[in-house]
Parts: C-alpha cells; sequence; structure tokens
C-alpha cells in the first residue's frame, strides 16, 4: 500500500490526512478494541491482531489476525506506513466494529499529528485513541509518583497534544493521545477505566499477547469469537 513511498512522500501524506481529523464527543462506549503488530526481524510479514472487549469490564469477546506483507521500513514518525494497511486487513473480518479502538503508538501526539493511531482512525473512520510507551513529541512535566496522576504534553506553541499518565506508582508514564472522533479528555478517562494490574491498558495488553501467539503458530488466522466462560489472557 505504501512501499513505493519515499520518506518525504509520507510526510507529505501525513499533512494531507491530518486536514480530516476530527475530535467530538464519544458519550456511549460499550465496546473497546486493542491493536497491536508483531513481526520477525529482518522479516516483511506482519502479524496483525485487534482484540474487542467489554466496557468498562475489560472482558475479552473477540479477536481477529492476519498476516500483510510490506517493506516500508521502522523509521519514527512514520509508524502508520508500516502498521495500518496490516491493521486494515484486519480491521475488515471485524462486522461488529467496536466503540473505540486503542492503538500501541501516537493519536496527535506527533510533528505532524498524524501518529498511528490518527492515522488509522482516518482511514478505518474510527475513534481511536493512541497510548505510547514513550514519548515522540512534545513537552511535559513528569506527573506525580501517584496511580492516574496525569499532566498535559504540549509543543513548543503551546497546543496541547496529550497526557503523560502514572498507571502505577513507581512506574514510568504511559502517553495518551487523541486519534480522531474523540476528545483528549474522553481519551484519558477511557484508557484510565481500561487500567488494571499493568502498566499499559488491558485492550493493548491483550491484542499484543494475541499477536505473539499468532506470530508464533500458536493461534489461527481470522475472526475468533471467545465464550463466556473462556479466559485466554
Amino acid at each position: 500500500m505504501y512501499d513505493h513511498f519515499s520518506f518525504e512522500d509520507a510526510a507529505a501524506y501525513q499533512v494531507e490526512l491530518a486536514k480530516q481529523l476530527k475530535f467530538q464527543s464519544l458519550d456511549k462506549v460499550q465496546t473497546i478494541a486493542g491493536a497491536d503488530i508483531s513481526f520477525n526481524r529482518n522479516s516483511t510479514t506482519m502479524y496483525a491482531g485487534i482484540v474487542i472487549l467489554t466496557y468498562p469490564g475489560m472482558v475479552l469477546k473477540s479477536f481477529a489476525l492476519e498476516t500483510y506483507e510490506t517493506s516500508f521500513p521502522y523509521k519514527a514518525g512514520f509508524l502508520g506506513f508500516k502498521e495500518v494497511p496490516a491493521l486494515l486487513k484486519v480491521w475488515e473480518l471485524i462486522v461488529d466494529k467496536p466503540d473505540v479502538v486503542v492503538l500501541d503508538g501516537n493519536g496527535i501526539l506527533h510533528p505532524r499529528r498524524m501518529g498511528v493511531a490518527s492515522h488509522f482512525g482516518i482511514l478505518a473512520n474510527q475513534a481511536t485513541i493512541g497510548c505510547a510507551k514513550s514519548l515522540l513529541h512534545g513537552k511535559n512535566h513528569e506527573p506525580e509518583n501517584a496511580k492516574y496522576s496525569a499532566t498535559e504534553i504540549k509543543n513548543n506553541a503551546g497546543e496541547m497534544l496529550g497526557f503523560a499518565l502514572k498507571t502505577k506508582i513507581n512506574c514510568a508514564p504511559v502517553y495518551i493521545s487523541a486519534g480522531h472522533l474523540i476528545t483528549q479528555e474522553k481519551s484519558l478517562e477511557v484508557i484510565k477505566k481500561s487500567i488494571r494490574n499493568y502498566r499499559i491498558p488491558e485492550p493493548t495488553r491483550m491484542a499484543h499477547n494475541v499477536v505473539n501467539d499468532f506470530r508464533i503458530g500458536k493461534l489461527k488466522a481470522g475472526f475468533h469469537e471467545i465464550a463466556p466462560s473462556l479466559t485466554l489472557f
């Protein structure tokens, strides 16, 4: 999908995509998805997965898995070009779409306001949130060392791009930003309610586990529903 793009082409495309960004209230959230990618080093095969959970209960309902071939390289600021095509292929397998999707990466907390969550959100026409494990762009003050403590992250112009959120005491924060079709405040609220016993929220934690099992052959491609009595992760 993007293998023919240069980084200059990709940056220009991000600027154009960003013109489509919308941030609006998302009042009713009953299902939430997590999306993630796994791959073998030096391989062109992407293993992509999306898990769907109840919200705020965080009970796994279903998941979808698929592979995708790409030679687009990993480079900071261009994650969407590597991962979004694979995730869109998985997205097609899901009939009942979730209310919001959390991606392991940034939303508008990005030099061109086009992290992987915003990129996916626009192309899928879906409410998305970015939850990144490291800070790619912007400045923030370290949150207090208390669970759910959060501080705003701003760019040099003073624009608020997201939040640094402490999900555990004595642990590095995660970085939350709206992707598309959701507000910054609602994004922070949703992630707080998606935290259980780990640093990262349950949707992306479960997606990470599922795609790793897919990559090593424990799970098959396709859409899978979970029996109410079955717990995988």
